[in-house]
């Protein structure tokens, strides 16, 4: 039970982080690729652990050994046009990413109360708004991350169902690899959506504030006083909270492979489609159909007002850091108003996204795919900064770290580039 204890009382903005993870842009691209291929790209979800877990542990150690967000650190470093560059791509994938979450909430609300979708659209924004600005999100977090524990009825999904999981067991360790563009399509956004822009940096800003919050002291430039342990604590945290995302991958795709798949439906158009795959789980109650729908409502709600903060707020953290603008969750709205203002109008373009006309689930992906494009440059610069003595000290990259990192920028690299190439030939 101590034990238990002490692990708990480590947990933090890695688990949080891996909780977002699996935000209505995540649950969507993991349900059409379970419904469009089957298990044949269930190997994906063991394949990114390593690699999910490896950019995520450098994102963070950023942060913990500067004392700094990522931004931050490439203005001091580098050039101030890659600086533009970087922080340029982030914000345009998290006001889309947000923008399209938005909209998932919206129509999975729907399947609970027939309410206008521009309604739902400007109650959710708006309640957004209000618990960002004027609730700590650390307390906001541990309220929502009951809603995100719905995702566990995949999980109770998939060992429902009837599967052979000797068959599962092979898919799960046999990548296959079909060089069309649909195919290379929803690689690129499953890599996307799992090793996201807004992840790397948010998470190497949350650990700034554990350390504002932990009251670590400076040495004599200005970084803060950490060892090996507190980084070890870090790299614990870490692995858990991506463990829980690909654990939850895994039966999102196994569930909705052994539901959606087989009974003909290859392309998820709506939310009740999508809700469908977890009918097994529920299917001796009264109303089955209903309570699926219920499940998966709560989980793209829980999992949306949970994600949608964090994109706003990582893009605010980085617009900030470029302009030396006060910044912080940690900070009251008096005395970060260009922080919270940020996070004001991020969150407002991507609720404007939502009325152009774009089906809210088939967005989902194409915004998962977008990440996974914009993800490249960015893990090349993290790359860059973990190995640079002069930032990272002796907490630079092992020989693992390096060859874990370089292998999923350059896996990344060659699925974007596949759909470009591909896409002229489908």
């Amino acid at each position: 039970m101590k034990k238990f204890k002490r692990i708990f009382k480590i947990l933090g903005p890695g688990v949080i982080t891996g909780a977002a993870d699996d935000d209505p842009s995540g649950i969507a691209t993991y349900s059409q690729t379970g419904a469009k291929y089957g298990f044949n790209l269930l190997w994906t979800a063991l394949f990114m652990l390593p690699m999910m877990y490896v950019i995520q542990e450098m994102s963070a150690r950023i942060g913990i050994v500067t004392g700094q967000g990522i931004a931050k650190n490439i203005k001091q470093h580098y050039s101030k046009y890659l600086l533009y560059f970087m922080v340029s791509l982030l914000v345009i994938a998290n006001v889309i990413n947000l923008g399209t979450d938005l909209g998932a909430m919206a129509a999975a609300a729907q399947l609970l109360v027939p309410m206008d979708t521009r309604f739902l659209l400007l109650s959710f924004t708006l309640i957004i708004l209000f618990l960002e600005i004027f609730m700590p999100y650390r307390q906001y977090a541990k309220i929502l991350k009951w809603l995100t524990l719905s995702l566990f009825a995949y999980i109770l999904t998939g060992l429902f169902v009837q599967n052979d999981w000797g068959q599962l067991l092979i898919e799960s360790i046999t990548p296959k690899i079909n060089f069309t563009y649909e195919y290379l399509f929803l690689i690129v956004g499953i890599l996307g959506t799992t090793i996201s822009p807004y992840m790397m940096f948010w998470q190497a800003n949350e650990e700034v504030e554990e350390e504002i919050k932990g009251k670590l002291s400076m040495n004599k430039k200005g970084m803060p006083r950490i060892n090996i342990k507190y980084i070890g604590k870090m790299r614990i945290d870490t692995f858990i909270g991506m463990l829980f995302s690909e654990v939850t991958t895994w039966f999102i795709i196994v569930t909705t492979a052994a539901t959606l798949n087989k009974n003909g439906i290859t392309d998820i158009q709506t939310a009740a489609q999508a809700a469908q795959a977890l009918e097994p789980l529920v299917q001796t109650f009264p109303y089955s159909g209903e309570v699926a729908r219920i499940l998966f409502a709560l989980g793209i709600i829980g999992t949306g007002l949970l994600a949608v903060p964090i994109f706003a707020g990582g893009a605010s953290y980085a617009v900030c850091e470029v302009f030396n603008l006060n910044e912080g969750l940690n900070k009251k709205f008096t005395q970060a108003r260009a922080f919270y203002l940020i996070i004001l109008i991020s969150t407002l373009v991507g609720l404007v996204i939502n009325f152009i006309g774009i089906n809210p689930m088939q967005a989902l992906v194409y915004t998962a795919v977008l990440n996974g494009i914009i993800s490249v440059p960015l893990i090349g610069m993290i790359l860059l900064i973990t190995n640079n003595k002069k930032i990272m000290g002796k907490y630079t990259n092992g020989k693992f770290t390096n060859i874990i990192g370089i292998i999923t920028f350059s896996v990344m690299a060659l699925a974007a580039l596949g759909i470009f190439l591909t896409f002229f030939n489908k």
